[in-house]
């Protein structure tokens, strides 16, 4: 994910770049250092590079997971193949999950 994140960011600043995902330049430096994002930058890079999650996950073809990113490996080390059809619903899985989980963190909201 990280080299993808910075070819679309290009020339431009990493603050600029972060500012317009909405994380940090710290989180941004990170990313394309090939760190692992929690699951919110994770979303917000896929948003940003406008790109599915299961095209970050392996959901282009039956692809090793050995030859894909960290964030594919953290969440399907069990896995060494993954289908595309699987990739797509547990990227669309993880996703939901974490947005029912940021709801249930705001206070005052049922």
């Amino acid at each position: 994910m990280g080299a993808l994140v910075r070819e679309r960011r290009g020339p431009r600043g990493v603050r600029d770049t972060a500012t317009e995902i909405g994380i940090s330049p710290a989180t941004l430096s990170r990313v394309e250092n090939g760190k692992q994002p929690d699951l919110a930058t994770f979303e917000k890079l896929c948003r940003w590079l406008e790109i599915s999650p299961s095209d970050v996950l392996g959901g282009s073809g039956s692809v090793p997971l050995s030859g894909q990113p960290a964030i594919a490996t953290a969440h399907l080390k069990a896995q060494r193949q993954i289908r595309p059809e699987l990739a797509k619903a547990l990227g669309e899985m993880i996703l939901r999950a974490q947005a029912m989980l940021a709801d249930d963190s705001r206070p005052g909201e049922a």
